[in-house]
């Protein structure tokens, strides 16, 4: 009987003491965990920050361009009216194309600064209703005075299904301005085609097309991210940033919707947009709606 209870106070000493070593070790995984959740507060908390000051220095930037590049786009627009006087064929020749490269960095500065508000969480989604006839005839009717490509016309098909969206129409037009001037500037000849369809019960897909230089299937998976560009004769003579499909990325999402894209290499490209026909408002939420 002794013996027993010997062999038992022996059993009991052992689990004690195993219990205390597995009490031990739960208290420095603890103790480990607790730590690693102050190191990942402390990177994300520097993340943030670094996020904020790329943000600002951006939107700082941006604004900062937009003084200089006005004047040199009003200056050139004087004197292509001949204001101070007559100009040669050659120096009216070299005025336009100061007036080009000013007008293409005005679209870089406006993205890097859309992109910095994005960035920081500072855009605000208007949904209002409106009608996708007036949306395309708006567009149509930005686009009409540029179109200096005798051999490239510009479509804009009759919308298909449900007229009516309750969207942010400037966003969405912003999307598709976006689409509408890389096919313009990378189709030499043929077509540019812009519709829009009822894909499913609520959702409408704007879609732009082109007959244009086409994307090669590896590139497919880069193009909507930040500062990518295509390396193509073409594309080495057009330079921008890089920054318009990826904001467009982005801005399709605020608006509750996707982009994708279909292109085979030199056989032209489709750059779509999905959103919804009406806008998911959170509830009780009125007017704009501040996306972070």
């Amino acid at each position: 009987m002794e013996t027993d209870v010997s062999e038992l106070r022996d059993q009991l000493a052992l689990k004690t003491e195993e219990l205390d070593n597995l009490r031990q070790e739960l208290e420095e995984t603890n103790s480990g965990v607790l730590a690693l959740y102050a190191e990942l507060d402390t990177q994300a908390d520097q993340l943030r920050h670094a996020t904020e000051l790329k943000s600002r220095f951006l939107a700082y930037m941006s604004h900062e361009f937009r003084t200089p590049v006005s004047a040199i786009r009003s200056l050139s627009r004087l004197l292509l009216d001949r204001v101070d006087g007559p100009l040669t064929d050659e120096q009216e020749k070299q005025i336009r194309f100061i007036q080009t490269t000013s007008t293409e960095f005005a679209e870089m500065v406006d993205d890097l600064l859309d992109l910095a508000k994005v960035e920081a969480g500072r855009v605000e989604i208007s949904p209002a209703w409106f009608e996708m006839v007036d949306l395309f005839s708006a567009l149509r009717g930005m686009y009409k005075p540029v179109l200096i490509n005798p051999d490239v016309v510009l479509i804009f098909e009759e919308p298909h299904g449900d007229n009516l969206l309750y969207n942010d129409d400037k966003k969405l037009a912003q999307i598709l301005r976006n689409f509408i001037s890389n096919a313009l500037k990378f189709t030499l000849k043929g077509e540019v085609r812009v519709a829009a369809v009822q894909s499913s019960e609520d959702v409408i897909t704007f879609s732009v097309s082109d007959t244009g230089i086409g994307i090669s299937e590896e590139f497919h998976g880069a193009i909507f991210k930040d500062f990518v560009q295509i390396d193509s004769p073409i594309q080495k003579r057009l330079r921008g940033t890089g920054l318009g499909l990826s904001l467009s990325k982005r801005l399709a999402e605020l608006l509750g919707g996707t982009v994708a894209l279909e292109s085979t290499l030199g056989r032209g490209s489709t750059f779509s947009v999905s959103v919804p026909l009406r806008f998911p408002l959170p509830q009780g939420a009125e007017g704009g709606v501040h996306c972070e």
